[in-house]
């Protein structure tokens, strides 16, 4: 059974840093992307938005309002998947949720909102706010 569950969620303050975690549990899988989507207070789920990708060669893709603020990585060894979070502005206010698809890479992708779709799995997700 796959398993992810995200932590590292809080408070913070314009301008500080956070680092969320997805520990991945049960995900075999050779060829995959992981990434994170987030959902801000007030939306629905159709206006959820990716924001950041990486596929199982480590490439990695970013959402145009979290690029060079945003950084994603994997440790294979940990089964953890990472969003170093920095510069944070209370635009970034959101549910984030960790997520994974199997049977793809970046390269399947032309756009990365196109990750929303065909998700296979995601965690419960981590409140993240920041305050002005």
């Amino acid at each position: 059974q796959v398993q992810l569950t995200e932590s590292g969620g809080g408070s913070v303050q314009a301008g500080g840093s956070l680092r969320l975690s997805c520990v991945v549990a049960g995900f075999t899988y050779k060829r995959y992307c992981m990434g994170w989507f987030r959902q801000a207070p007030g939306t629905s789920a159709k206006q959820r938005e990716g924001v950041a990708v990486i596929d199982n060669d480590g490439r990695t893709r970013y959402a145009d309002s979290v690029k060079g603020r945003f950084a994603t990585s994997q440790d294979n060894a940990k089964n953890t998947l990472y969003l170093e979070m920095n510069s944070l502005t209370p635009e970034d206010t959101a549910m984030y949720y960790c997520a994974a698809v199997h049977g793809r890479t970046l390269s399947d992708y032309a756009h990365l909102p196109d990750f929303l779709y065909g998700i296979n799995y995601f965690g419960k997700g981590t409140l993240v706010t920041v305050s002005s």
